[in-house]
């Protein structure tokens, strides 16, 4: 129910249609008996930055999920920013301080690693290709150097965002060995597809799927009820798979502790969306 003393948590992006956070969100308010509500709105790149400014003049509004294409482009529009998002070059979340000021925060890389050390996967000393050096690639990145990876490999359709997002890592985590420009699976402990490819059907792969090992733990960042057409040719490689949902619901309790609100855990979401018993 939603009331004049209900608080506002902005979902900005677009398309809009591809949002999977307000069915998670606002159903755990509801049970928690928080009087907030997340709501998708649509805003084109162009508009962005004064849609921004202009959002947080709202006096209820607890804060912004910031999601594709405005995650990298919201730097720009920040006060303060965390280390980790100035590591990932890119922004999924604002809130206004008490001074006025804006600051931004990235819980894409860590909601990420989350998810894949849940299923047993070990961070540290791993190889990594990252397809996508966006914002959420970038950010997905990050924290896999921050947690110990032996080298990543990124790939971008924009080599010299591969390279922006190389030299970044490289000033926070000198130890990581980086190579940008390799598109090929072969030979790696983990592959993620950080890229939009794979949201709408027709979609090219990412990369080369026969090139992707038997053994290897391959993720995608899109959402999708299903696993993607990616998932399931590398699940036929005898590969082990992870899809965006997982990394979703790692990172809203981040999220929610971020925006002073009560939080929860991965499994209680989970639970509440899917009407079953908590992991």
């Amino acid at each position: 129910m939603i009331s004049g003393t209900t608080e506002l948590i902005a979902h900005i992006g677009f398309p809009t249609h591809t949002f999977k956070s307000p069915a998670i969100y606002n159903p755990y308010f509801q049970q928690a008996g928080i009087d907030a509500v997340l709501v998708p709105m649509a805003s084109e790149a162009a508009d962005f930055p004064s849609f921004l400014r202009a959002l947080f003049t709202v006096r209820n509004l607890r804060g912004a999920v910031i999601t594709m294409p405005h995650k990298i482009s919201t730097l720009g529009l920040l006060t303060h920013l965390s280390v980790g998002a100035q590591i990932a070059g890119a922004c999924n979340a604002v809130r206004r301080n008490a001074d006025g000021s804006l600051e931004g925060d990235m819980f894409d890389g860590i909601g990420f690693v989350r998810a894949v050390q849940r299923q047993g996967f070990k961070v540290d000393g791993a190889r990594v290709l990252v397809v996508g050096a966006g914002g959420v690639g970038s950010a997905i990145a990050a924290s896999l150097a921050s947690g110990g990876a032996e080298a990543i490999s990124l790939f971008d359709s924009s080599a010299e965002s591969a390279q922006r997002l190389a030299e970044r890592i490289e000033k926070y985590c000198p130890g990581v060995i980086l190579k940008t420009g390799v598109n090929d699976a072969s030979g790696y402990d983990l592959i993620v597809n950080a890229t939009p490819m794979g949201m709408n059907l027709g979609d090219p792969m990412p990369l080369d799927v026969s090139r992707i090992n038997a053994g290897a733990f391959v993720c995608d960042v899109v959402h999708s009820k299903e696993p993607t057409a990616f998932l399931q040719a590398a699940k036929a490689r005898g590969a082990r798979i992870q899809g965006g949902a997982d990394m979703l619901y790692e990172q809203i309790p981040a999220y929610l502790e971020f925006f002073g609100l009560p939080t929860t855990t991965p499994g209680a979401l989970r639970a509440l969306v899917s009407g079953s018993k908590e992991d």
